[in-house]
């Protein structure tokens, strides 16, 4: 019996004697006939296996993803994911693990999430990291939860150079709430923080923020000065929140060196291949100040009654969960088979290699904005130092030339509008090699020609 068809007519012949029923119909007489579809589906005619195979197929070859060099970013990145990554992810043990609420059968997926949450707190320069939330937009919004929840205020202050894809997501799951998000343009790449006595434009009131959000690389790839984010939230008594990338970690000073009380990332650079949209990772780590209002699950270690090292979830039992209206986060869950991929992937690096991974991605994004700059048609949309990735303004409209240079064998970047302005932004990892590099930018003069 093939396994997409789970039941026979004997077995379904079975279930109903064992019921007392005559027929299916009965097995649903209590649903209301309102709720009941009457005259049944209308699907078309059903194909065989092969058929199947064959559209789906088809229906794979129309993305174009595999046939072009990728210089796309703003969030998803086209790093390596090292062999042994794939080796011990992979293992059964973690792949068919489930929620660890029984700790004495778990303390292999517990350990690896703890070592999780260890690694994240080191890049992020915090004390306290979960073991993960949906992404790195969903991390970010219950960061700015934690914040309101934690000072009583519904006014969010975040720069512009925030991914805008984050900021939608923002805004839908926090319009419900009530907050105000207020947006703080940037300049030459940096965010444009008021001073300590100058309003700021769309703040009903001059109303005090709940939280400072500023991210750094920012969605142009440009270093924005954490440490003036937390002036701005020092003068107004806000909390920091810092938007940081694992990889730029490597060259960065950890966002908790720079004051942030909250720091959320997105770890798909992390051992998690580009899968069209997920599944992705949310980095949270947070001051030990703000640990019980923390989202998500939290691993702890300890030792059992005969004195030897044991892992648990913690925390969780009294405090959110049993919070109702008074919760800052409903999400008590996590990304864990991703999260340890992304483990296996920062330990394997270790300190040494992911400076090295991020020395090679700032050298590159050098080598190409230098080459593309001197392409008629392009120039730089910011002058500040960059990382893995920057913006180019272009003489043609963005989308455009995204489109033309797709024929020309390039994923060119990604399309990111900063006000009435649209910007090229183009990311370099490590999988970028020098002739790719050169190629793209002899077919941007050819396109822009």
């Amino acid at each position: 019996m093939p396994d997409y068809v789970p039941h026979t007519d004997d077995d379904i012949g079975r279930m109903l004697a064992d019921l007392g029923l005559n027929d299916v119909d009965e097995l649903f007489a209590a649903v209301p006939g309102a709720l009941r579809l009457a005259g049944g589906l209308d699907l078309p005619v059903g194909l065989s296996e092969y058929e199947v195979a064959d559209e789906m197929s088809r229906l794979a070859a129309a993305n174009r993803a595999g046939d072009l060099v990728c210089f796309a970013g703003t969030g998803a990145y086209d790093h390596d994911v090292p062999a042994v990554v794939r080796a011990i992810a992979g293992r059964p043990e973690f792949v068919t693990s489930y929620t660890p609420y029984q700790p004495e059968v778990a303390q292999g997926v517990l350990q690896a999430l703890f070592e999780y949450q260890t690694l994240v707190s080191r890049l992020a320069g915090l004390p306290v990291a979960n073991a993960s939330v949906y992404d790195g937009a969903t991390a970010l919004v219950e960061a700015v939860n934690l914040a309101v929840a934690a000072t009583g205020r519904s006014t969010v202050w975040v720069s512009r150079g925030v991914n805008p894809r984050w900021w939608e997501v923002l805004r839908a799951l926090t319009a419900g709430r009530g907050l105000d998000l207020v947006e703080v343009p940037i300049v030459d790449g940096v965010t444009a923080w008021p001073s300590a006595d100058a309003p700021v434009a769309s703040v009903p009131g001059q109303a005090l923020p709940a939280a400072v959000v500023c991210a750094s690389p920012n969605v142009l790839g440009c270093i924005d000065p954490l440490r003036a984010a937390r002036a701005v939230a020092d003068e107004r008594g806000a909390l920091m929140v810092a938007v940081f990338d694992p990889i730029a970690s490597g060259l960065l000073r950890t966002p908790g060196e720079q004051g942030a009380d909250v720091a959320v990332s997105e770890g798909q650079p992390l051992g998690t291949p580009l899968s069209f949209g997920g599944p992705y990772l949310g980095m949270f780590a947070v001051s030990h100040e703000h640990v019980r209002r923390l989202p998500g699950r939290l691993v702890g270690r300890t030792r059992d009654v005969h004195g030897r090292t044991a892992y648990v979830t913690t925390l969780r039992a009294r405090e959110q969960d049993i919070r109702r209206e008074r919760a800052s986060s409903n999400i008590c869950t996590n990304q864990t088979l991703v999260a340890i991929a992304a483990m296996v992937q920062m330990a394997w690096l270790g300190t040494g290699g992911l400076r090295e991974l991020a020395l090679r991605c700032a050298r590159g994004a050098r080598y190409l904005r230098e080459a593309l700059v001197r392409v008629p048609g392009v120039t730089a949309a910011a002058g500040a130092p960059v990382v893995r990735e920057f913006g180019l303004r272009v003489a043609l409209p963005v989308a455009t030339v995204v489109d033309r240079m797709a024929e020309e064998g390039f994923l060119a970047g990604v399309p990111v509008e900063l006000g009435q302005e649209e910007v090229l932004v183009v990311a370099v990892t490590e999988r970028r090699t020098r002739s790719e590099m050169d190629a793209y930018a002899t077919a941007m003069e050819k396109v822009l020609s």
